[in-house]
């Protein structure tokens, strides 16, 4: 018996698939590369909150409220739409399989080394419930290149070149959840890159779980600064912006390169998680707080106008009122531009979660309102160093919500808003010479 075209037709109608990321940059790229697959295959991307049936929740474990946030998603795709499957990935789906597995609605649990596999779990005649699907960090030995060449609306896209970490920073999950360093060999990195330009991206950012790590591990050997090296003339008008990189990863030769390339952004952002030489022994940071100084100095010294940026945790456990003031005092008198602030959470089976005391969470609270307000006055600071001159800034294909004008950043990763004469411009680099500085933006014109 033949079936009915209309059966015919349904079957042919493409799977309507809801995506949502948490978390870094790496997990961002991930999900292009899971959303490209994808669409390779036949299925359409909707709405996450729209009707599905499929949904895919790529989730983060960085801390307590990034798993909360991954339920959350969960129970809102089981919501949406209780009979439709889905499929949970990420670093959350990679600790706590088991977990995730039990919550309603749930089909399929893929953990980080199954990213690239997604599509194929999908296409799987298997009526399975509750599969779990994740691979031991530790047996991950090679990169796992995922290609995109569309990054949705992104005008900046990211570029994936180093995944793993071989740090043991006492507070951080990361290492069990990712695996030991691994990086994307220069001839597969360098096609990457030049497919996004082919597609009309201004600015492309190289990210990675511990970017400063990025080659360590092939054969032959490379570094970041060798590979930034070889991307001399390779560019054309787009510009490469570095994502984070840890203090000891700040070498004279990158700082030469920094200086001296026309296409590299002069933005460096550089973890300090605290001030205090106490805390950063029990958080197993390899560099004090004298090292960490004169290095911005360095910086500074080797290109005037570096945008840097920093991370600094407060309420690791231990830390006292004295320890907190130090970090304070330390970030007031160093030149940074901007301050990511993390109240410590704590996560199983790492170092940290054994020292006592713990701090109450008011007094996180407290403590990260005062960074947060440092942080307020270190970008209106930097940002006051720049009116008047010109400035390198590329348009985003994205408008302001609550001015309703464009967006864009300047090389030095200062935020614009620029009027609807900018329109023509959107994906495009111009010079512009801001006028004013209000509420974290800069407004300007452009420069003759």
């Amino acid at each position: 018996m033949q079936p009915s075209p209309t059966n015919q037709a349904t079957a042919e109608l493409p799977l309507k698939i809801g995506l949502a990321t948490l978390g870094c940059k790496v997990n961002q790229y991930e999900s292009a590369a899971i959303a490209e697959d994808l669409r390779k295959n036949n299925c359409l991307l909707v709405p996450f909150n729209a009707q599905a049936d499929v949904y895919i929740i790529n989730t983060c474990t960085v801390t307590a409220l990034s798993d909360f946030q991954s339920r959350q998603l969960i129970h809102r795709a089981h919501r949406n739409n209780p009979q439709a499957k889905i499929l949970v990935t990420g670093c959350y789906a990679q600790i706590s399989p088991g977990d995730i597995a039990k919550l309603a609605g749930v089909s399929l649990v893929a953990g980080n080394g199954m990213k690239n596999k997604i599509a194929a779990l999908l296409r799987s005649k298997q009526d399975v419930r509750s599969a779990n699907y994740t691979v031991d960090p530790a047996e991950q030995k090679s990169f796992c290149y995922m290609p995109v060449t569309r990054f949705g609306r992104r005008t900046r896209p990211f570029l994936k070149i180093q995944d793993g970490c071989n740090s043991s920073c006492s507070y951080c999950i990361v290492p069990a959840v990712r695996g030991s360093s691994r990086s994307l060999p220069p001839p597969e990195l360098l096609q990457a890159l030049t497919n996004l330009i082919r597609e009309g991206y201004k600015e492309i950012v190289f990210t990675g779980i511990h970017l400063g790590c990025y080659g360590h591990d092939l054969d032959p050997a490379c570094d970041l600064t060798r590979l930034l090296g070889q991307l001399a003339g390779r560019c054309g008008e787009a510009r490469i912006r570095l994502s984070s990189l840890e203090p000891r990863e700040i070498t004279a030769a990158l700082l030469h390169t920094l200086h001296n390339s026309d296409f590299l952004c002069p933005h460096l952002h550089i973890p300090l998680q605290s001030g205090d030489d106490g805390i950063l022994r029990l958080m197993r940071r390899n560099y004090d707080t004298r090292f960490y100084r004169l290095l911005i100095e360095q910086i500074y010294s080797a290109v005037s106008d570096v945008a840097i940026g920093t991370d600094v945790m407060v309420g690791f456990p231990s830390e006292t009122d004295a320890q907190f003031e130090n970090t304070l005092q330390l970030l007031e008198d160093l030149p940074v531009a901007y301050l990511h602030v993390f109240p410590y959470s704590e996560r199983p089976g790492t170092a940290a979660q054994k020292i006592q005391p713990k701090i109450p969470e008011v007094v996180k609270k407290e403590r990260a309102a005062a960074l947060r307000h440092l942080s307020i006055r270190k970008q209106e600071n930097f940002a006051l160093r720049f009116l008047g001159k010109p400035l390198k800034v590329l348009v985003e294909d994205v408008k302001d919500k609550k001015t309703g004008m464009w967006k864009g950043f300047s090389q030095n990763y200062l935020p614009f808003l620029l009027d609807e004469t900018f329109t023509s411009s959107v994906n495009k680099i111009v010079t512009l010479r801001p006028e004013k500085y209000h509420a974290g933006k800069l407004y300007g014109k452009i420069s003759s």
